[in-house]
């Protein structure tokens, strides 16, 4: 059950992004980013709809906190650029929103980042900066400093959230009666927006985060109450590589304990069938991330009533694509031990 954080002294605090946040990010933002569909899913068990951030331009719902967050930084502050650290999408993000606004980028992306989501970064503009993934964080800030440039950090922001937020008023215009939301947890920026939009404006739907098995410090954090790290090396195991951060934000936290019922799990078979399912029956490329929703759905189909899954992206590694695509006919992927500890 959700539960509102409580400080020593009994009173709410106040949560760092509000409806009023959202709300305006999406006045913001339109005209900007693009609206996408509200899909049907006939081919799954139960009632299932798919919002399909993977149609953006960059292939995921990121874009929408980048152009918010830029659109938030003075004319002068703007001017001297932005940088930030990402494994993929939010760097897209980023330098997709800094060309727009005609403003240098750098993002500092891990070594072991997938070569599709490096090419595409480089091909928006942005300045790449490749580094052992442990020394993201303190690249970037060295090129702040030198450089002059102002963070737009992957999720822990507030104008981060509140744009990410945008795409759960986008969902209850164009649905009624839904009873959960399904939303895949990296580090919080995501499920943080769509909570404080849901329960601002729904309170009676649930908004489920959905995590890897392997990866699943959000869902620690959530039970335990407090903020839960996993090694880094752990949650580099799955192959949801935009679900491997290993701690939840100190923004993000304290919106998902208010705003989420609870966060699920699911195995890498369970991941690996929802993409294949989503390019075999949906006719939508999604990558691991961007399909957990669908995974648990799946996975539970009984469980969540009439449900949206989010897609949050579609810049899969073709390799990993064929890998699903290539499974047994009924979705199911096989995992070596070599393959789940890379």
């Amino acid at each position: 059950m959700r539960t509102a954080p409580q400080d020593a002294t009994g009173p709410r605090p106040a949560l760092p992004v509000t409806i009023r946040d959202v709300v305006a990010a999406r006045d913001r933002i339109t005209g900007h980013v693009v609206r996408t569909p509200l899909l049907p899913a006939p081919w799954t068990p139960g009632e299932l709809w798919l919002k399909a951030e993977s149609l953006q331009p960059i292939g995921a719902f990121k874009l929408r906190g980048a152009v918010n967050a830029i659109a938030r930084l003075r004319p002068e502050t703007r001017a001297h650029g932005v940088v930030t650290h990402s494994s993929g999408n939010h760097g897209q993000a980023v330098a997709w929103a800094a060309r727009a606004a005609g403003i240098p980028a750098v993002v500092v992306m891990p070594d072991s980042a997938t070569a599709v989501k490096v090419a595409a970064t480089r091909a928006l503009g942005a300045e790449v900066v490749l580094v052992p993934s442990d020394r993201r964080e303190a690249v970037a800030d060295a090129v702040r400093a030198e450089r002059g440039m102002t963070t737009i950090p992957p999720f822990d922001h507030a104008d981060v959230i509140a744009g990410q937020g945008t795409l759960a008023l986008e969902v209850l215009e164009d649905l009624d009666d839904i009873d959960t939301v399904l939303v895949p947890v990296g580090g919080g920026g995501l499920i943080s927006g769509v909570g404080v939009a849901i329960a601002a404006s729904s309170p009676r739907t649930r908004v489920v985060g959905v995590e890897p098995e392997l990866a699943a410090d959000a869902r620690d954090s959530l039970t335990s109450g407090r903020r839960v790290a996993w090694d880094a090396r752990a949650t580099h195991r799955t192959i949801a590589d935009g679900t491997r951060t290993p701690l939840v934000g100190e923004l993000t936290f304290p919106i998902i304990q208010a705003t989420v019922e609870e966060i699920v799990t699911v195995s890498e078979d369970e991941i690996l069938a929802a993409v294949a399912s989503l390019a075999r029956h949906a006719r939508l490329v999604a990558e691991p991330s961007g399909a957990l929703g669908v995974a648990a759905q799946l996975a539970d189909p009984g469980r969540y009533g009439r449900a949206v899954a989010v897609l949050s992206g579609g810049n899969v590694d073709p390799a990993v694509l064929v890998r699903a695509l290539t499974s047994s006919p009924g979705g199911t992927a096989s995992t070596t031990p070599e393959e789940a500890h890379p």
